[in-house]
């Protein structure tokens, strides 16, 4: 079991389930066929398998890999049925998800790696950035820890006002300056309000622009050396925001933003409206970053620390 099985509670697990209803329905329902009526697993119930993958988002890559190392493990024991399958590929599937550094991992009620624990949130608009922000200020919060927002995308009227929307509506402060700003003015003194206040984190917006990426990996450094300045072992979190419901287009906006800044997590929205949440397993696989948080619904509490074991066994449990 990981580092977080005893903080999964049974809710978080209904949210869990719920929110992955549409990805597991196509999905298992491809793998009932590839081995229905099958006593041993051969190579058309593994190319049905490939299908069931590739068909729920995971891509080509990582599909590929699985599969190979699902065959290395069939091949070891001739007589294998297709009962193990699922076991065997809930195993490999686990496997290519990343653990977070031990150092890193943190729940909305741990203690922090780090005061002020500053994460940096980047990705582009439209993605449920905000959102995001908003349900982990809610959580934090809610946890019992002191929370400050920033609001550094200033090229947006609508981000700003958004942000401070959400700040109103967990009660937690905000650090703001006026439409056009210097994103990096207003990183710099969310970080000194944020020593002064004793604030234990601090999450910082940023603009979603990918349009273009030397503008973009400019911006997000000034406003890591500014913060630098104050803190000088912050941002101690680089989170990027991903539409889990564009899938392939998520990996696309993941080797922009990989690119351009240092990523240490990703935040993975929208899982719930999707059949294509196995775009998780290509992202954690490819950039070999941790899934820290998922997004499986409308409500503050349906941003969930994201257990890989937990996530896997929902994604093969059918409903009792």
């Amino acid at each position: 079991m990981s580092f977080f099985g005893k903080l999964f509670g049974k809710k978080e697990k209904e949210s869990l389930d719920q929110g992955l209803q549409k990805t597991k329905e196509g999905f298992l329902s491809k793998i009932g066929k590839a081995i229905a009526g099958k006593s041993t697993v051969d190579e058309e119930v593994l190319d049905s398998l490939e299908e069931a993958l590739v068909g729920a988002d995971v891509g080509i890559e990582t599909t590929v890999r699985i599969i190979e190392r699902v065959e290395q493990r069939v091949a070891k024991d001739k007589y294998m049925g297709t009962s193990e399958l699922n076991r065997i590929l809930q195993e490999e599937i686990e496997g290519v998800l990343v653990d977070a550094p031990s150092g890193s991992s943190y729940t909305f009620e741990s203690e922090l790696p780090a005061k002020p624990y500053i994460i940096l949130v980047v990705g582009v608009n439209g993605v449920g950035k905000t959102t995001t922000i908003g349900k982990l200020a809610y959580n934090f919060k809610k946890a019992g820890k002191n929370v400050l927002l920033g609001a550094a995308d200033t090229f947006r009227a609508a981000a700003v006002d958004q942000l401070t929307i959400w700040s109103d509506r967990v009660g937690v402060p905000i650090v703001k300056q006026a439409m056009g700003s210097d994103p990096a003015a207003v990183a710099f003194d969310t970080a000194q309000s944020a020593v002064s206040r004793g604030s234990d984190v601090v999450i910082i917006d940023t603009a979603g622009r990918l349009h273009n990426k030397a503008h973009l990996m400019d911006e997000l450094n000034k406003i890591k050396r500014v913060i630098q300045k104050f803190i000088p072992s912050a941002p101690q979190e680089v989170l990027l925001v991903l539409d889990g419901s564009t899938g392939q287009n998520a990996l696309e906006q993941a080797k922009h933003f990989t690119a351009a800044t240092d990523v240490t997590a990703l935040a993975i929205t929208k899982l719930d409206g999707t059949a294509k949440g196995g775009v998780v397993l290509a992202i954690a696989d490819q950039f070999k970053i941790p899934v820290k948080f998922i997004g499986v619904g409308e409500k503050m509490e349906d941003l969930l620390v994201f257990d890989k074991h937990e996530f896997v066994d929902s994604l093969f449990s059918l409903d009792k």
